[in-house]
């Protein structure tokens, strides 16, 4: 991996857990993703992802919904943290909220999630238990651009999981969290290398230079 140009400003917004929040950080320690992370955010007080935030010594930031009299205004706070941070994209690793324009219009196309189904597939919650129940034979994950819809924006990458006759939402979104934790940081060390445009619904992956 090239270190020559300045690494990728990452800003990480997380609701719970943040365990692809850990597996960016880990491909930044292994040197498999050329970034920082310069900011966690959640929305979630006492989130443990804040904790591991702070762990590693990256700012960790608070911001409640309810502190703010609308969306707009907390959108507003959201956008003026990322600002202050640095962050060249925005990183959705388990943020449970739709983003919606006052956001979205300073990070549009530098905002990305992972959804753990292939979309167009599954949007929104319990994305593995409405792929057992509706008895697919696969699901995965999709790192997608973030645009104003449920789980709608263009795709930058996927990776296929097997469903198998007896999984239940459990056993589904375990195997398919493993894929998350590879996919998340090759589909960001791809935006790192400039090697992803946007071209109206469909992202081409350039050849590496």
């Amino acid at each position: 991996m090239s270190t020559g140009s300045p690494k990728l400003r990452l800003a990480v917004l997380a609701s719970g857990r943040g365990s692809n929040f850990e597996a960016i950080c880990q491909a930044i320690d292994e040197n498999r993703l050329h970034a920082e992370v310069v900011i966690l955010i959640s929305d979630k007080p006492g989130a443990p992802a804040l904790e591991k935030a702070h762990r590693r010594g990256i700012e960790s930031r608070l911001i409640v919904p309810a502190s703010f009299t609308s969306r707009e205004a907390y959108e507003q706070a959201m956008v003026k943290a990322c600002q202050e941070a640095g962050a060249d994209l925005v990183v959705l690793a388990g943020y449970m909220r739709i983003l919606g324009q006052t956001f979205l219009r300073e990070f549009r196309h530098k905002t990305v999630n992972i959804h753990p189904a292939l979309l167009p597939a599954f949007p929104g919650l319990h994305a593995q238990l409405q792929a057992v129940e509706y008895g697919v034979r696969y699901s995965g994950c999709t790192v997608h651009f973030v645009d104003e819809g449920v789980d709608t924006g263009p795709i930058i990458l996927q990776a296929v999981v097997p469903v198998y006759f007896d999984d239940t939402e459990d056993t589904l979104s375990a195997r398919i969290l493993e894929e998350e934790h590879r996919l998340y940081p090759e589909a960001l060390q791809l935006i790192a290398s400039g090697r992803v445009v946007i071209e109206g619904r469909k992202v081409r992956i350039l050849s590496p230079k």
